[in-house]
């Protein structure tokens, strides 16, 4: 009898672990081992087991089995690696907010903000207890992307020490730093919007994003976004559907399962030693907080005050953009609410709004949240069924093209290279200072390590039929097939404007290339008068 299969936070299959099955009386029934595949084999009765799980490397656990089930059932296993998250991942300055930490050892925490230089606030202290892995989370089993993990849940109620931390007055992005007895390290992003606005800028942190690719779990809107296989694969490229569905199309359902915000987010992490000005590393890195990073560290290498916003807030309506001048997009808005959408275009069309869209492939798709916003709905489409129809984007199946906002909108040319930008208008004002002629490439530097080669990258945005009349075409990118970003004006009857960089390269560049840095501030100094 197939009675379950093993996996761990990936959903990767965990082989050689010792598996105890109990009676409800605490009679031992059956004592086996998982398979190659993380299958659990053995002959029970009906009724209800106690089941005690043990591999080498994770953290062991008591889970429950019932007898007969319709399906094996998902056991779940976390291992040994220090992590951890902070929930709600986004306050206002004076609200609380309590740091969920998974760890086998003792470790020390500290709170720092992140700008030109990161700032030491506080040192957290050390935690532990006295029971040996007190600080050992515990899991469900299923698929946790969908309920979340709600960590803390038993034993972490101590007056004496207690998990919460109070948001500092100062807004900003924070990032908690854990570090082990065994020197493990791992941080965990906090945004702390003001109380009031404070700052003529606004800057929206892109949570929603972060949490579509957080596979935290063994599942992301790109990996399983139907839902968890019954099966955890053994090899990804021959078994995963997004890999093996021919012809090669990742969403071909019209219904997905949400993902849960309630989670950590490992592609975040950044090291306590790395510096806003250095390379940044790895393959989500570059389009995700520590991205977004680097551009409050110009804005504040410029001398500019902002205040920062997370996506969730906006959705729900506590940033009050009438109070702001400028509102800034980061490298990858992609998901959005059509809450967020229609607040956003109304304060462009009809409020005088001026947006700064540094980034590519924002505004792409849809997504709903639940009530608390700890769930994220994200509505994909069947992609084959909107290449037959041409429809433009996910979030044009739904409300209407990006382009109507943005002014450009991502298409596949050019996907996955990067280069500088050729220059269309060298007369116009957004060129001041910058010495640049007709015709001229620049971009040519920029800290985005996957994909190197300039500013204008990773997926790149362009006019459409959809773009607002009168937008402009500053410059654009060199990128092979006619696939360079193109960087676009418009503006509104009401005072309002757009500026897009149509690239997810471009903010990458702000601290280390002159010229994207002169153009961006040229925008936002005319954007600010």
């Amino acid at each position: 009898m197939l009675l379950g299969y093993l996996s761990n936070q990936r959903y990767e299959p965990v082989p050689d672990a010792l598996v105890e099955i109990r009676s409800d009386s605490g009679e031992l029934v059956l004592a086996t081992t998982t398979t190659a595949s993380g299958a659990i084999w053995g002959e029970l009765s009906p009724g209800r087991y106690q089941v005690v799980l043990a591999a080498e490397g994770y953290c062991s656990r008591r889970s429950q089995l019932q007898v007969p089930q319709e399906v094996p059932k998902a056991f779940r296993i976390l291992s040994r690696e220090l992590t951890g998250y902070v929930w709600p991942k986004w306050v206002r300055c004076g609200q609380q907010a309590e740091f969920r930490v998974h760890s086998t050892r003792a470790y020390h925490l500290s709170l720092w903000r992140y700008g030109l230089e990161k700032e030491l606030v506080r040192p957290l202290g050390w935690f532990d207890e006295h029971a040996p892995g007190s600080e050992v989370q515990l899991v469900p089993d299923g698929d946790w992307t969908q309920q979340g993990l709600r960590w803390n849940r038993i034993g972490y109620d101590s007056p004496v020490q207690p998990q919460r931390v109070t948001a500092p007055e100062r807004p900003g992005l924070y990032y908690f730093h854990a570090r082990s007895e065994a020197e493990e390290e791992f941080s965990f992003p906090w945004i702390v919007a003001p109380r009031e606005p404070q700052a003529p800028v606004a800057v929206l942190l892109e949570n929603l994003t972060w949490n579509a690719y957080n596979n935290f779990g063994g599942r992301s809107n790109y990996v399983h976004p139907e839902g968890l296989p019954a099966v955890p694969p053994v090899h990804a490229r021959s078994e995963v559907a997004y890999y093996t569905r021919q012809p090669r199309t990742r969403y071909t359902v019209e219904e997905y399962p949400g993902l849960s915000l309630d989670r950590p987010e490992p592609m975040n992490h950044v090291p306590l030693a790395a510096q806003a000005w250095e390379p940044i590393p790895g393959r989500n890195a570059c389009h995700l907080a520590p991205t977004q990073w680097r551009l409050l560290a110009w804005l504040q290498r410029q001398g500019v005050p902002y205040d920062t916003w997370a996506e969730t807030q906006l959705h729900a309506g506590e940033l009050p953009l009438e109070r702001y001048r400028v509102l800034i997009l980061g490298p990858h808005p992609e998901y959005w609410t059509r809450q967020m959408y229609h607040r956003v275009k109304h304060w462009v069309q009809h409020e005088g709004g001026r947006l700064m869209y540094l980034g590519g492939n924002g505004i792409n798709c849809e997504v709903e949240l639940s009530d608390d916003l700890s769930l994220m709905r994200v509505f994909n489409g069947d992609q084959r069924r909107q290449q037959a129809e041409g429809v433009p984007s996910r979030f044009a199946d739904r409300v209407e093209p990006e382009a109507a906002l943005l002014g450009v909108m991502y298409d596949t040319r050019g996907v996955m290279t990067a280069a500088p930008y050729r220059v269309v208008e060298a007369g116009h004002w957004v060129f001041q200072d910058t010495g640049l002629k007709e015709g001229e490439p620049f971009g040519h530097h920029t800290l985005h390590e996957r994909i190197p080669g300039g500013a204008s990258g990773h997926e790149t945005d362009k006019r459409c039929e959809h773009s607002p009349p009168g937008t402009l075409l500053l410059a654009k990118g060199t990128n092979p097939d006619e696939g360079g970003a193109e960087m676009t004006l418009y503006h509104t009857p009401s005072g309002g404007a757009v500026f897009a960089a149509g690239s997810i390269t471009y903010p990458a560049a702000l601290l280390v290339d002159r010229h994207i840095s002169q153009v961006t501030w040229n925008v936002l100094r005319r954007f600010l008068a």
